[in-house]
């Protein structure tokens, strides 16, 4: 198997396969597995029957029951937290010290990053599901029971109620808000609190109807816009008879051949 420290609590129905590490104090319940070079930080509890596949990687977090954390994963490390000193004009940063809670039955894609709080722990509810190359920004708070896509962002601070779902690429400011029963559609920003229930899109996000409205009358306005642009050019070329406008309103001199005597 693989290298486990003698301080560690590992259940006798766990599986550390070879090349994964369990650090000191870490906690593994029944049938817990930890696949090929996974990490397992210092004091780091995983609940009965969770799994932690190849190369993930976890710190400062407790991780509930029937998990699965799939390859790549990073869960609680330190978060994106700096400040500039006004006295040296150094780039400091703020500690990070607090951790990640995991609820039950939560699923984590590949290459998905949630990282530890700085002032209240992280938290993703129970049943929770999230797709690969998400990020979950320190203090950032997720129900139960939602739904992240691909590449979602959740900034750092912000909190999303329970049964909200995400669409790849949206994305939700820092230390805003989101309630329950939210579905937020692919690429939309959240930049204020949703306190409404229903379907938002765009950016700034806005209940979907709203949205389609808006596009409706820009699609309509850009092809009047076309339209008289090309009306214009048109009775530029062209007469008002049909005629082809070729810039020469005089009449041509007409010889008819007869000189005065």
């Amino acid at each position: 198997g693989g290298l486990v420290h003698a301080e560690a609590d590992v259940h006798a129905t766990a599986v550390v396969r070879r090349g994964a590490v369990v650090c000191r104090g870490a906690a593994l319940g029944e049938r817990v597995r930890v696949d090929c070079n996974a990490c397992i930080g210092e004091d780091v509890r995983l609940g009965e029957g969770t799994v932690v596949r190849f190369n993930a990687s976890l710190e400062n977090c407790v991780v509930g029951s029937d998990c699965v954390i799939h390859n790549g994963v990073c869960i609680g490390q330190d978060g994106f937290g700096f400040y500039v000193d006004e006295s040296t004009g150094d780039m400091i940063t703020k500690p990070q010290e607090l951790g990640v809670v995991i609820g039950d039955c939560v699923e984590i894609g590949a290459g998905t990053c949630v990282d530890r709080g700085s002032w209240r722990d992280t938290q993703v509810g129970s049943h929770t599901k999230i797709d690969n190359l998400c990020q979950v920004g320190h203090n950032a708070i997720v129900g139960d029971k939602c739904l992240l896509c691909a590449h979602v962002a959740l900034g750092g601070s912000c909190t999303v109620g329970d049964f909200v779902v995400m669409g790849g690429k949206a994305a939700v400011r820092d230390h805003v808000s989101v309630c329950s029963y939210v579905r937020i559609a692919a690429k939309a920003g959240v930049t204020k609190s949703i306190t409404a229930k229903g379907d938002y899109a765009g950016f700034p996000a806005q209940p979907s109807k709203d949205w389609r409205e808006q596009k409706i009358v820009t699609r309509m306005l850009t092809k009047q816009m076309r339209l008289a642009k090309f009306r214009t050019k048109f009775e530029e070329r062209f007469d008002g008879d049909g005629a082809v406008n070729d810039g020469d309103d005089e009449e041509d001199d007409y010889d008819d051949g007869e000189s005065e005597e």
